[in-house]
């Protein structure tokens, strides 16, 4: 259905989580991924994982880098195309929260935040879409938050870099049309991870009481809105910002 057999994609946070959602999507969907994690015991059984699901003959690569740095991103994009030759998808994922009001917010937090969740775009994205121009075709996948449309208490940094992240990508959308590369947001709402598991009790309860569908999302829900716009069925949408959460901001 989504035509991904013998194309490459490189998912960063694929190791976990929605990333490793979105890379189980594409295997199944015979795609070759790279990912990329910071966990090696993480990323290393998520690819075997990966390897044994594959039906199509998908491969599936893991790279352990720190996407907020440009040298260790630069040499994992290289080895990356030495290994599979052309990466035509790539899926920005890696995010990380470091919550706190802004008034007790310490510098390093804001930094780190914006480094992992903002910078890898500028990092990734640079680092490929020289390789998408010449070739003239490129899916490029941020994914955002609705805290980056919405704002959040406690999440200034947090939201700070997701609506960061949709400027970057409406502007790189502009940037990229005339080459037949196509940038696009995917927005989640709250989704089942580890990282909304240990919210308090009574905090879960205001969240469903805020969805109209009266649940959190799955990571295959995301995975499922990045599957079509990795594919050829959204070759004439780019520059969008596409909200996944259950009704939550309506």
């Amino acid at each position: 259905m989504w035509n991904l057999k013998g194309k490459t994609a490189l998912v960063t946070g694929g190791g976990s989580g929605i990333g490793k959602a979105i890379s189980r999507a594409f295997i199944d969907q015979g795609a070759n991924v790279i990912f990329f994690g910071t966990n090696k015991e993480k990323g290393e059984h998520a690819k075997k994982e990966f390897e044994e699901a594959s039906k199509l003959g998908a491969k599936a690569y893991f790279f352990q880098v720190d996407v907020s740095k440009k040298a260790e991103v630069e040499e994992a994009v290289k080895k990356a195309f030495e290994l599979a030759g052309s990466i035509e998808i790539l899926v920005n994922n890696a995010g990380i929260t470091k919550d706190q009001l802004l008034l007790r917010m310490p510098e390093e937090d804001w930094d780190l935040v914006m480094d992992i969740n903002m910078k890898s775009c500028y990092n990734l994205c640079q680092a490929l879409i020289r390789s998408m121009m010449k070739s003239r075709y490129g899916k490029i996948i941020n994914i955002s938050s609705v805290v980056g449309v919405s704002g959040n208490p406690g999440q200034t940094n947090y939201a700070a870099s997701k609506a960061a992240m949709i400027g970057f990508t409406k502007s790189l959308a502009k940037e990229l049309a005339s080459r037949n590369i196509m940038a696009n947001c995917v927005a989640p709402g709250y989704i089942e991870t580890e990282m909304t598991q240990s919210l308090p009790e009574e905090k879960r309860k205001s969240v469903m009481d805020d969805i109209p569908l009266n649940r959190m999302g799955k990571p295959e829900d995301i995975a499922n809105m990045v599957l079509f716009l990795a594919s050829d069925l959204s070759n004439y949408i780019t520059g969008q910002v596409f909200i996944v959460d259950g009704g939550m901001t309506l």
